[in-house]
């Protein structure tokens, strides 16, 4: 069975709360408005490669409890292919976020559930275009990712912060797409062109996303620069996550490599219009609107 994008790492419940200013110690704060919904790095990405027209698969732990129910129907519901979803006793991971009126956020995590194992995982003989990881389940990622890799799906990891899976995969794709958070943490200094610059003597292709700066990148000896789309923002939760799963998409597509960038910017972009990372993923035609009357 062919697949545009597998997403291999880490699903969430995520809380969602929007408040007037980020509380200060023992403050009582009510919140303006409230929703929840799925979560993830890795589950948002195959999200928004269902969303935008392709065929995507997810990767993962959720529990037997409601949150791991609720998230589950949600992944369905987008058409996201749920064959390689891991259940388990062990809670679903939950998020609380915390979403100031500028757009900026807050988040707690809590994973009560250890890493899965390769044997956890009941794979088939899939055609996969390009894979996704986010390091959150090193240990699947680590077994599935050469595999894939030698059978040709191009691969990519979502760098968001320097961990143990991010580390140990990061020189082990042909995409490094990192935050800005993780190049200053491996670079232990806050200075994306130096970052970029050491990263891509290691690695075929680097972006570095800066936000609402937009993203640096350095490919085949060439770097460039691609300033963000101006949006009014309500919550940036999940625009990373967006970015990185259109990327993959549009990767898989045979997209030029400006047409790449471009496409993940505005579908990224787009989510941050709206409150919560799982409402703000744009379908295909919303984003080929918005490209559509924007010139950069």
């Amino acid at each position: 069975m062919r697949l545009d994008v597998l997403c291999i790492g880490h699903a969430s419940y995520d809380l969602i709360f929007s408040v007037p200013h980020h509380p200060g110690p023992d403050e009582k704060c009510t919140a303006t408005a409230f929703t929840a919904c799925g979560g993830g790095p890795a589950a948002n990405a195959a999200v928004t490669v269902a969303r935008l027209g392709g065929k995507a698969a997810f990767i993962g732990y959720l529990g037997r409890d409601l949150h791991g129910q609720a998230h589950l129907e949600e992944l369905v519901r987008d058409g996201v292919d749920t064959t390689f979803v891991c259940r388990g006793e062990a809670p679903t991971p939950l998020s609380a976020v915390l979403v100031k009126p500028n757009g900026k956020r807050t988040l707690v995590n809590y994973r009560a559930a250890q890493p899965l194992l390769p044997e956890a995982v009941k794979w088939s003989d899939w055609n996969v275009q390009a894979v996704l990881v986010d390091g959150h389940e090193p240990e699947v990622s680590c077994f599935f990712l050469p595999q894939l890799r030698g059978a040709g799906s191009i691969t990519v990891l979502d760098a968001g912060s320097l961990h143990e899976g991010t580390r140990r995969l990061m020189f082990e794709v042909d995409y490094l797409v990192a935050s800005r958070k993780f190049a200053a943490q491996w670079l232990g200094r806050d200075d994306p062109q130096r970052a970029l610059q050491e990263l891509g003597a290691k690695s075929p292709t680097v972006v570095i996303t800066l936000g609402e700066e937009g993203l640096i990148w350095q490919r085949r000896g060439e770097r460039g620069v691609l300033p963000a789309f101006p949006v009014t923002a309500v919550d940036t939760t999940g625009a990373g996550d967006v970015f990185h799963g259109a990327f993959a998409f549009a990767l898989a597509e045979g997209r030029g490599w400006f047409e790449v960038l471009r496409f993940a910017s505005a579908a990224a972009a787009l989510c941050c219009t709206k409150l919560g990372a799982r409402p703000g993923i744009p379908t295909r035609p919303e984003v080929e609107a918005f490209l559509a009357k924007r010139s950069i």
